[in-house]
């Protein structure tokens, strides 16, 4: 597997010798000083060219970055799709033999203006010209954890405590898509944002709890971790009711220090109305003619 060092060499003596480059960029996890290092992350880099009708011509112009294993260009299959894209910029998403992943956008000069300095993860690599502006030095600022107004609070536990009767339904109906979906895709977005704000209260909302809560076992204490595991479950029946407990018990833990952090108030009797209805589906039997 290529190194750090022979990649970043491999990328800036690419720009070098291709007068069409005029500037490179990263942003991405490796610029973050917060990120832990490993060998899964990724080199998301910018190359800002005078054209790129060249290179959408040339497709194999990207071979010089090694053999690949499999590769994703999102812009292609948009344009395929019949779908609006960009046209001043364009990416590839190439894993290597080596286990290396590039992930290689090329943008226009005008385009790198308007976005250059929308990123706080973002780091120069070369400047033929002058042209990049000043930044400040890499920061996740960007991605640290946004305060909720009130409103924003009680619009999440209200959808979550709203919509687990759909979770409910669907378990008791034997719909286990539905069922699932509605929990992973409506229930499971809400208690991670629950679990973000409470991360940002405990850390004055300087932090970034990660992409899709990556970190969240480095910022919750172990016993709500382990709560928060325990809303993961099987296909079976019992298991899946289990989750939905465990996850009513966590939501209602962070809810309730999220509020007290913020001079919130707590939904109360939602909370108290919905697992009246949960534990009556829970213990409702096939073919029945009346939930209460």
């Amino acid at each position: 597997m290529r190194t750090n060092h022979d990649m970043m060499e491999l990328i800036q003596n690419v720009a070098k010798k291709d007068e069409r480059i005029r500037a490179v960029y990263m942003n991405g996890s490796k610029t973050n000083p917060q990120a832990p290092k490993d060998i899964f992350q990724d080199y998301d880099i910018v190359y800002v060219v005078t054209d790129l009708t060249s290179y959408l011509d040339n497709p194999q112009w990207i071979d010089v970055f090694g053999e690949r294993l499999m590769m994703q260009e999102p812009d292609k299959l948009d344009i395929q799709r019949g779908l609006h894209v960009n046209t001043n910029s364009y990416g590839y998403l190439m894993l290597f033999q080596d286990g290396n992943r590039l992930d290689l956008r090329l943008q226009t000069i005008e385009e790198m203006q308007n976005t250059y300095e929308t990123d706080s993860l973002t780091v120069p690599v070369l400047d033929k010209d002058g042209m990049l502006p000043l930044i400040p030095p890499a920061s996740d600022k960007d991605y640290h954890v946004h305060q909720p107004s009130e409103a924003d609070y009680y619009a999440c536990t209200n959808n979550f405590w709203w919509c687990l009767q759909n979770v409910a339904k669907g378990i008791w109906r034997r719909e286990l898509p539905y069922a699932k979906q509605m929990f992973e895709l409506v229930i499971r977005p809400c208690l991670d944002q629950m679990v973000n704000w409470w991360i940002g209260c405990k850390y004055a909302f300087q932090v970034s709890p990660g992409k899709m809560g990556k970190y969240f076992s480095t910022y919750l204490p172990p016993d709500y971790w382990q709560l928060y595991l325990s809303t993961y479950s099987s296909s079976l029946e019992q298991h899946f009711w289990d989750s939905v407990f465990s996850t009513c018990r966590l939501f209602r833990c962070l809810a309730l220090d999220v509020a007290s952090n913020l001079g919130f108030s707590y939904a109360e009797e939602e909370e108290k109305a919905m697992l009246l209805f949960l534990y009556k589906v829970k213990d409702l039997p096939d073919g029945a003619s009346s939930i209460f």
